[in-house]
């Protein structure tokens, strides 16, 4: 009988503090590509109470108000309630943002520079970056990460949609699966901690959201009398977002990769234009990984890379199936060389990413999602042919 055990996934909505920040970060990115595609953003934002900063390195021929582009988005999460001290109409603001070091730069840039080995682009940093893939979800991606990201976008609905007006902005998911060797057979936990306005009841926000969230967006055969349903279990959650907590970009890279399924480099993704390989590699490596899967040459798929700063090629490229590989893992490596390039460059042209698209990746996860594959490009399946036909499959 083949092994029972656990595993936990959590997701945040974008009012989280740490993911007000992400968003706040990631709108200067966008800003910045929509009238120069050659921007170069490092935007770290810090939140908290009523009062944003932002700080990091920007060279860009784009001129914006931050102070309105900041206003923006916290107006898009939803901090306009009088009863959250954390309001877009009223926010405190420190700029401290400055331009780009000139010896990352020099790195950086397709041009020859003294002590540079190639006049290509290098990488942004040196670093190691992961990607995962398995056929256990039709996204592709892990169960748990997968249904804490539905139940946070759902609980977002309707609190956008005013379903129910007690629901603010601050919430957090978690779902825990079991699993039989490699199957996924039920959810054991589910857990919803979501801000709220005062007066309301417990039992009122307990009944709602099982009805109305947990039951809807949850596969029903996967829920049993036995599954575990705590919501708010603290009893109060008026004092949220930035307000409760302070918020600071890159603090949420499990929720934004693969729930702790996958392997993570440690670097964080908001706030990075693409030649920062934090990003645009972890991109690359989850395009090449889902590929591998959605062809069949593998159940599971996690995809290594490591670079140099200033250095065009990767040090190193790894595939890892775990022992669920069709074909022989030299042959799907093989294969991953000769129908991809993760050169910094190459992988920005591949993936089409000098666009402001990046506030479209902040939240529910910068992988699993096929809402707009116009955006989110790594998630195509447009390789499974090209590398069946090198895999010899």
């Amino acid at each position: 009988m083949a092994n029972r055990t656990l595993f936990s996934s959590e997701s945040v909505t974008e009012g989280h503090p740490d993911k007000v920040a992400d968003t706040i970060s990631d709108f200067i990115v966008d800003k910045c590509f929509e009238n120069d595609a050659a921007s170069r953003v490092a935007c770290e934002t810090l939140v908290k109470d009523n009062l944003v900063v932002l700080a990091g390195e920007i060279t860009t021929k784009s001129y914006f108000n931050y102070h309105d582009a900041v206003t923006e988005a916290i107006r898009e999460i939803g901090y306009t309630n009088d009863d959250c001290k954390f309001h877009a109409d009223t926010f405190m603001f420190v700029n401290a943002l400055s331009q780009q070091s000139p010896d990352i730069a020099q790195g950086v840039n397709a041009a020859s520079a003294e002590g540079k080995a190639t006049d290509e682009q290098g990488a942004g940093d040196q670093g190691l970056m992961f990607g995962y893939a398995t056929n256990e979800t039709p996204e592709l991606m892990p169960a748990p990460i997968v249904y804490s990201h539905q139940l946070g976008r759902e609980l977002t609905r309707l609190r956008k949609d005013n379903v129910f007006d007690w629901l603010r902005p601050d919430s957090k998911t978690q779902v825990s699966c079991e699993y039989e060797g490699d199957k996924l057979t039920r959810i054991s936990a589910v857990v919803v901690s979501t801000q709220h306005a005062d007066g309301v009841s417990h039992g009122e926000i307990q009944s709602a959201l099982t009805e109305n969230l947990i039951k809807k967006v949850l596969p029903g055969e996967y829920l049993d009398d036995k599954t575990e349903i705590l919501i708010n279990p603290t009893g109060k959650f008026v004092i949220g977002g930035p307000e409760g907590d302070c918020g600071l970009t890159g603090r949420k890279i499990i929720v934004d990769t693969y729930g702790g399924m996958g392997r993570h480099g440690g670097g964080a993704f908001s706030g990075k234009d693409p030649s920062k390989v934090d990003r645009s590699a972890a991109y690359m490596c989850r395009w090449v990984a889902k590929n591998i899967v959605a062809a069949d040459l593998a159940d599971r798929c996690e995809l290594q890379v490591a670079y140099a700063i200033g250095y065009p090629n990767p040090v190193s490229v790894s595939v890892q199936t775990f022992g669920t590989n069709k074909v022989a893992d030299e042959k799907i490596v093989e294969a991953v060389n000769q129908v991809f390039s993760f050169k910094p460059a190459d992988i920005i042209t591949q993936l089409n990413l000098l666009r402001p698209i990046y506030r479209e990746t902040t939240n529910y996860g910068h992988f699993g999602r096929e809402d707009n594959l116009d955006a989110l490009t790594w998630e195509k399946k447009d390789k499974v042919e090209a590398l069946k036909t090198a895999a010899g499959a």
